[in-house]
């Protein structure tokens, strides 16, 4: 895949190429979290007030990775207050996974939270989201104390932008 190009965009969160993705996101997690395959009006379910609205200007981003064109990741930033930017629903869908996308997806998620005026970028995770805390921690994200609770946050990091 060497030469194939990404690129990255803010999006709607209610495009078809955005749902599509949030609705992979949810199930990749869900279904994890689950221990077996999350089903339709599960999703329907988890996607039903969760926030992703508050992704949006003056306060949010949600932006659309694109690998060749094709919708291939996603991920949001929420301003919370003066400084911090939280990082959320960052996801790549496994066949594009290993192209470094989600490499690329972290820095302009990054540069989208400094222009909303953040110095700080924090976000919470699972344990079990392995593939996550790995890429978290190569981009220099480290181990914060909790800034927020929820039943499906079992560690939270920060960096400095």
């Amino acid at each position: 895949m060497a030469g194939m190009t990404w690129t990255f965009a803010p999006e709607r969160v209610d495009t078809p190429d955005a749902t599509a993705l949030r609705r992979d996101y949810y199930d990749d997690v869900a279904s994890r979290y689950w221990q077996r395959p999350a089903t339709e009006a599960e999703i329907d379910e988890g996607l039903t007030n969760d926030g992703v609205e508050l992704l949006t200007p003056p306060n949010g981003r949600f932006l659309v990775a694109r690998y060749e064109g094709m919708a291939a990741g996603c991920g949001g930033v929420l301003l919370l207050d003066g400084e911090r930017a939280e990082l959320t629903r960052v996801f790549v869908r496994h066949a594009f996974r290993g192209t470094g996308g989600a490499g690329a997806l972290m820095g302009h998620l990054e540069d989208a939270a400094r222009e909303l005026g953040a110095r700080r970028m924090v976000l919470n995770t699972r344990l079990d989201l392995v593939e996550a805390r790995a890429l978290y921690g190569r981009h220099g994200y480290a181990e914060i104390p909790a800034y927020c609770e929820g039943p499906y946050m079992d560690i939270w990091y920060g960096k400095e932008l």
